[in-house]
């Protein structure tokens, strides 16, 4: 009696065994990491929803391969240590494709999982660090530093002889510090201040006096969002009128929502805006409102747009080969012609870098208003 019993419960552990292979085999399984609590839950929300809107219509067009992607969603409460272990627990789930983090620092310790899986990881995280340390199995859904900064600095070279620079103290505010000084190098424009702020930082009217001593004739504010609105508003509240310019993080619609009239007359690069002059950018603004109803920032593009590369660099592999596809995003060009879901034709280096057009921002009257589309630096292959 006991041996058959023992005999039924092999039987048993052997079909769920196989229905778990079946299951895995019939879809294309994504870890959705994200900041869903914490400094950077604004963040993470969009990027999450962003990667959800693209799966839904991916599935409904009939997925990928044949196949339909099954999404697991968790919150790294911006956390970089619970990052890392939620990276693990999705890969002992075996995914295909880690989406997230978007946060720099909890990117830059939860990719090295990721890596020794060689699981392909898409992120919204913008320091240059991420992707000069070798690894084949990230990517970028964003503008490295290395590529944003130079474009933003064009502008102010031409609104400032001195600058002061307001910093958050992070991989992501430190790495924007370095690139935009490298790339401000020859340019005329001289570094009047460098001024370090905390991540999470409530009181900016230390930072902003620094700012008006340095007799800088502009300032450059790079932190989080949330943080950049504070900054806007201690700016407005000492009376500074002089240019404020930034990178994507300063003008979001986080931002203009916290800011408030502060925000107006701000001037920033942006690499996605849903406000762009793109007619798939503004149907993609409208499809996430009608679901979500509110209006994306850039980080819910970064989402979309991240799950739509995987599908092109699996459809060009033509199979479910992790590594395979890890390789073929190297180099590769999507066209939006062929690729709606990318809106905009976009280029991946060696390093998962990619490279497309952007724009030049400024807050009118609590809204953003492109007022210069940039070329990529480089032109883009065919």
């Amino acid at each position: 009696m006991t041996k058959r019993f023992t005999l039924k419960i092999i039987a048993a552990c052997a079909m769920l065994a196989g229905a778990g292979g079946a299951f895995a085999q019939s879809t294309i399984k994504i870890a959705n990491i994200v900041e869903l609590s914490g400094g950077g839950a604004s963040a993470g929300t969009n990027f999450k929803n962003g990667v959800e809107l693209a799966v839904k219509e991916i599935n409904a067009a009939g997925g990928i391969l044949g196949k339909k992607i099954e999404t697991t969603t968790t919150d790294t409460q911006s956390n970089p240590g619970v990052a890392k272990g939620l990276t693990q627990k999705a890969i002992d789930n075996d995914v295909f494709a880690i989406f997230g983090p978007v946060f720099s620092g909890s990117i830059m310790v939860s990719m090295a999982e990721s890596r020794r899986a060689e699981v392909p990881n898409w992120t919204g995280g913008e320091a240059a660090s991420i992707t000069t340390q070798g690894n084949p199995y990230i990517f970028r859904t964003s503008f490295t530093q290395a590529t944003a900064m130079p474009k933003v600095a064009k502008y102010i070279a031409t609104k400032s002889k001195s600058l002061a620079v307001i910093y958050v103290n992070n991989d992501f505010g430190k790495g924007g510090l370095d690139m935009i000084k490298k790339a401000l190098a020859g340019s005329g424009t001289t570094i009047a201040a460098e001024i370090s702020t905390d991540a999470g930082q409530v009181d900016f009217s230390p930072a902003v006096l620094k700012a008006k001593n340095s007799n800088a004739d502009a300032v450059f504010v790079y932190s989080n969002e949330e943080e950049s609105a504070r900054a806007l508003r201690e700016l407005r509240k000492q009376g500074w009128t002089k240019p404020i310019i930034g990178e994507t993080t300063l003008t979001g619609q986080k931002v203009i929502e916290l800011a408030g009239e502060a925000a107006n007359g701000a001037v920033a690069h942006v690499g996605l805006t849903v406000d762009a002059p793109n007619p798939l950018m503004l149907k993609f603004k409208a499809k996430f409102y009608q679901d979500y109803k509110y209006i994306s920032d850039h980080n819910g593009i970064k989402g979309y747009v991240g799950v739509y590369t995987l599908k092109a660099a699996i459809d060009k592999v033509g199979k479910l080969d992790r590594k395979a596809v890890a390789q073929a995003m190297h180099g590769l060009t999507i066209s939006a012609a062929k690729y709606p879901g990318v809106l905009m034709d976009v280029s991946f280096d060696a390093n998962g870098d990619l490279d497309r057009e952007s724009y030049l921002v400024e807050v009118k009257n609590g809204k953003q208003e492109v007022v210069a589309v940039l070329p990529p630096l480089n032109p883009l292959k065919k």
